[in-house]
Formats: structure tokens, sequence, C-alpha cells
């Protein structure tokens, strides 16, 4: 009996030492990241039998466990994800409305100033001016270098993305190393004979999970032999047992110019979906970059190539001082095309800018059906177009040309019209005598006139690139002049050359309406009234272009058209972009606000479940002390009963 004291006394006393040894473990782990509070399991020993009934044997420490949720826990990590992802997209987005959006290095201050050297204080009021003109050129030099200033900003947000991309899966890789290499001691601590967890390892394991879910979203499934596999996007195991799946950087098939995440298998790289990697630093850049950077330079490079094309346009419509056309005043840049890295065939497609008005800020996925058939997939809304008769096509202002080789069927090129606009446009001239200010014909009607007809001022539709296909050798462009003779009171004949020279009927027996529009080589005029037999109309170079800004006063007049889209002017297609990207800053700035409070609630949650109480600790600490020195007292006692006993013999 005395022998069963000895022993109970010193499983107590054990037990006691025991519970000083983890609550001291967990006093030294408070503030250990991702440790959980661990607790001794105790049960009684096996009684032992007597006639007089069962006498206890003392305790035994069945095991030692962690105080863990794995729900909560899976949870903290997710939502940690999500916070991460949005702290990472608001970083890189705060730097494009900053950018955008400041008075003075974005976009309004120098389209304003430019117009305001075009308009009525500018060139149109004063077209003799040099200093007017070479004011004009000024200002569309700092615009261009604005617009291309913004356009390479963008460019190395896009670039520092990248960097952060290589940085991220540098990083992931190295702990998913780290797990496997972890994964291998729990299962050598785990074996058939020991089943004990070992739970410091688990806490380690929980903790490089955490870093994980920081760079991108991760999900922990136990195995069957105590390991886990760690697996990312839409499955991809990162980490299978003691084997750790590297992830790489590659380009992409379908942009070279962009790096995608791929993951590195014998010796390979296996593309992955880009937008299946979710949450983490590296989510929230790709996502920026496909969400908001992609657009913020797709819209500001159609701005650009609209404005740019439509200036031309109006500017090509003009006279300069040296009395010959306008030239292009900007240089417009060429959307991009870009063949899949995976195409079989040799076919090369090249896209050129037809139509600013109806240019979209979209990209676009051209591909080859077999045959003619062509597919063009619009990829901001998913619309496809069938093009059933093969290339060159027009759509949306571009036209797609299959420029060389032969391509098979499958085969697909990427277009982005607009992406690098911002970037490429330059100013054409540089000549103030150049800018066409005037325009270049005038219309007149001749003093004999015996009617009441009048002729409006010519109006230029646009000016002929080839001759008059009627009249080859005759109408040869916008400067021919030309008579309009009335041969009655209801028609006219139109010839080429003014009186007294000799004139050369292009049209005859014309049918007159007052009012009504004729329109040739380019120009219309308005002839209202009533005019008479043998009234003679001209239309004529403009001989006094040095001092006419009509044409100026057209090109000033774009500021407020609605060129961009067909709904928007330029400045008003600006002002929705920065309205677009502060909204979206704004949205995720209030997202990842929200996403650290829920962060912050799950981790309380899963704290009061697993986290150290230094007071709860402390009260235990007493605890322990109090049962050792109890357990020390029981076996003091046993030790004088035992005394006693041996006295009895003596």
């Amino acid at each position: 009996m005395v022998g069963s004291i000895y022993n109970i006394g010193l499983t107590a006393l054990n037990a006691a030492q025991a519970g000083l040894v983890t609550t001291e473990h967990n006093i030294a782990n408070a503030n250990t990241a991702n440790y959980s509070r661990q607790q001794n399991v105790q049960s009684a020993n096996q009684p032992q039998f007597s006639g007089s009934g069962y006498f206890g044997q003392g305790v035994n420490i069945a095991n030692v466990k962690r105080a863990y949720s794995d729900f909560l826990t899976k949870q903290v990590f997710q939502e940690q994800a999500m916070a991460a992802q949005y702290d990472a997209y608001y970083a890189q987005i705060q730097q494009v409305d900053s950018l955008l959006g400041d008075t003075n290095s974005g976009l309004l201050s120098a389209v304003q100033g430019f117009f305001n050297s075009v308009n009525g204080v500018g060139v149109a009021s004063t077209p003799e001016s040099q200093s007017a003109r070479q004011s004009m050129i000024s200002a569309g030099n700092a615009l261009v270098s604005r617009f291309q200033s913004i356009g390479q900003t963008l460019t190395d947000i896009n670039t520092s993305v990248e960097r952060q991309i290589s940085s991220s899966v540098a990083t992931i890789n190295s702990l998913a190393t780290q797990l496997a290499s972890l994964n291998q001691s729990i299962m050598s601590a785990q074996t058939a004979v020991n089943t004990q967890a070992p739970n410091d390892l688990l806490d380690k394991f929980d903790n490089l999970v955490a870093q994980l879910n920081q760079e991108i979203k991760a999900t922990v499934v136990q195995q069957s032999d105590g390991s886990f596999g760690v697996y990312i996007g839409n499955g991809q195991p990162l980490v299978l047992g003691t084997q750790a799946t590297q992830l790489t950087t590659v380009r992409g098939n379908a942009d070279p110019t962009r790096m995608e995440v791929a993951i590195s298998s014998n010796g390979a790289a296996v593309h992955i979906d880009q937008t299946s990697l979710q949450g983490g630093k590296l989510g929230g850049v790709i996502a920026f970059r496909t969400n908001t950077l992609d657009a913020a330079q797709n819209s500001l490079g159609q701005i650009a190539m609209v404005f740019a094309d439509s200036f031309n346009k109006q500017h090509s419509m003009g006279m300069d001082l040296n009395g010959a056309l306008g030239g292009n005043f900007f240089n417009v840049p060429t959307p991009t095309t870009t063949a899949n890295l995976l195409n079989a065939g040799t076919g090369v497609v090249s896209t050129t800018l037809s139509n600013a008005a109806t240019l979209t800020a979209s990209d676009y996925k051209l591909t080859f059906n077999g045959g003619t058939s062509y597919t063009l997939l619009r990829l901001s809304d998913n619309t496809a177009t069938n093009l059933p008769a093969g290339l060159p096509q027009t759509v949306d202002g571009l036209t797609f040309t299959l420029s060389a080789g032969t391509p098979t069927a499958g085969d697909s090129f990427l277009i982005r019209p607009t992406a690098s606009g911002a970037g490429g446009i330059t100013m054409a001239i540089s000549d103030p005598n150049k800018v066409a200010a005037a325009t270049p014909v005038r219309s007149g009607a001749a003093l004999t006139n015996l009617g009441t007809g009048t002729i409006s001022a010519a109006t230029v539709n646009a000016t002929p690139t080839t001759p008059n296909p009627a009249h080859p050798t005759t109408d040869l462009n916008l400067l021919q002049p030309i008579t309009i003779t009335f041969t009655s009171a209801t028609t006219y004949n139109i010839s080429t050359g003014v009186a007294p020279a000799a004139l050369t009927p292009v049209v005859i027996g014309a049918a007159y309406t007052a009012g009504s529009t004729i329109s040739y080589n380019g120009w219309s005029v308005q002839i209202s009234g009533a005019p008479k037999t043998t009234d003679v109309f001209t239309v004529v170079p403009n001989s006094s272009a040095k001092t006419d800004g009509t044409n100026a006063l057209k090109l000033s007049g774009l500021q407020t058209q609605t060129t961009v889209g067909g709904s928007l002017s330029y400045v008003g297609a600006y002002a929705q972009l920065v309205s677009q990207v502060g909204s979206k800053t704004n949205e995720i700035k209030v997202a990842s606000d929200s996403q650290s409070a829920i962060v912050t609630q799950v981790t309380q949650a899963q704290q009061s479940v697993s986290g150290v109480n230094l007071d709860e600790e402390a009260s235990n600490l007493m605890r322990y002390q109090r049962a050792y020195q109890a357990a020390g007292k029981a076996i003091q006692i046993a030790n004088t009963l035992f005394d006693t006993i041996l006295s009895l013999g003596r």
C-alpha cells in the first residue's frame, strides 16, 4: 500500500511538472506568430482491484494538444489573403489616380493650353502672326509631351508590377520549399509507433501558410500520411508531401510583351490562367494590371489617337502660308498586332486606323477559322464579329489585313489598338508656315450676274488624295479652279478653269434647286435665290490665305465636338477616365478597410481559442506549483509511513 502511495505521488508530481513545463512554454511563445496555446490532457491510471474495491493508481499525461480550431485558422488565412490583395491593389491604383487627377501632371491643362493657341486669341484671330503660329507649334509640343509623359509613367507602373510579380513568385517558391521540408519533419515525427501530434511543427507549418497567403491565396488539405497538401489557383498543387512545385515567370503566348506566372514542370513552363491567381500581393497586382492599368492605358491611348487623327483631318482641309494644302499636324501611332506564339501558320496580320471616330478603347483577338473565315472578338465585352469573306475587313474603325504568309486554322492575333497611343503620339510639323489656318478655297459671284442668286462660303468636306475618276486630267486636287455657269434658271454646268480662260465642262445640265448643296472635288457650296441664264459663280483657290483663319476656327471647334466614341469630347473623355479611376480607387479603399476589419474580427475569434492569455497562464503557474508541492507532500507522508513500518522491526 505504501508503494502505491509512492507511485501515486510520483505520477502527481510528474503531472504537475508537465503542467509547469507546458505553461512556461505557452508564456515563452505568447508573442510567437501563429503559435497555438498548448494544454496537457490528463487521464486516471488503471485502478487496482482489491477485496475492498478499486484503488486508484494516480494520473497519466495522455498527450499535449493544441487549443486549435481548423475552421477559424483557415478563415483567418483566407481573409488575410484577400486583405493583402486589396492592399496591393490599392497601393498601385493610388499612383494612377494621382497621376491622372493631378492638375499639373494631368492632361486637361495641356489640352486647354493648346486650344487657346488655336482659337480666337491665337492663330484663328491673327493667322498672319508668326509668333501666334509658333505658339501653336509650341503648345502642340507641350501637349504631345504631356501625353507621352503620362503614357510613359503608366508603362513604368507596369514595369513595377512585373518586378513585384517576379518578387512574389520568388517568395512563393521559397515558402513552398520550406513547407515541403516541414512536411517531411511532420511525417517523421508522426510514425506508426508515435502518433502524438508534433504541435510546434504544426504551428510552424501554419506560420508558413500564413506567410504564403500574404503572397497568394492557398488552400491546405491534410493527407492520410499526416502531411499537408497546399494548392493555389484553380487547384494547382504547390506542395504535395515532400515535393514542392516551383512557379516561374514567362512571357505570354498571346502577348509576348506581358509577364505571366507559370508552373515549372520537368524543365518546361506550363501556362496557367492568370485570373485564377487570387488573393495575396500577387493576386492584387495581377488584378490591378488587368482591371485598371490596361483600361487606363487603352482609354488614354484612345483619346490621344482620336485627338491626333481628327485634328489631322481638319488640318488637311486647310491651307498653309505657302498656299499648299495642310498636312498632318500630329503623327498618329499605329495599332499593335501580335501573333500568338503558338500559331502553327506563317500568317502576318497588320492593323491600321481607318476611322478614329468609331475607335474603342478595347483590345481584340482575331482568330483564323480556316478557309477565308475569321472571328474578331472584342475583349472588353466579348462581342464576336464573324468575318467570313477573309481580310481585309474594317471593324470599329480598324482595318485588319493579312499582309504576309498563310495562317493555319486556330491561329490567333492580339490587337491592341490604343495601348501605346499616348506614348506614341508625336508632332508632324515644326515649321509655323505649315500651320493650315486658312480655308483653301473661296467662292464668289460674277459682278455681271443679272439674277438674284447668291453663293455661300465654300466648305471643305474632304481633301482628295487622287484625281476625280470621272475627270482624271482636270480635277487633280482640292485647289482646281471651278466655274458654275447657269444655262437656264433651273440648270447649270460645272467647268474647270475660270473665264476668260478656256473652260472644260465636267458636269453639264445639272438641275438647280434654290438652297440645295452643290458638292464637287472635296468642297460644298449652297446657291440660293433666282440666278439667270449666263450667271456665273466660282470656287477658286484662296489667294488670301495669310489673313484667313477660318480653318483655325474649325480646328478650335474640335475641342467641344463629340469625337471620342461618338459621345464625348477630348476633355469629356479624359474627365470620364479620371472619374472611373477615382471611383475604382475609392472602391478598393473601402474594400481594403472593410477587409481589414474582417481580418481583425476573425483573428480575435481565432485567438480566443488558440491565443495565449498571460493572466490565465500566470494562474496556471501557481496552480501547478501548488499541485507540485502537494504531490511532494504526499510522497513525504508516504516516506513517514514507510519509516514507521521499519521502526516496528527494531
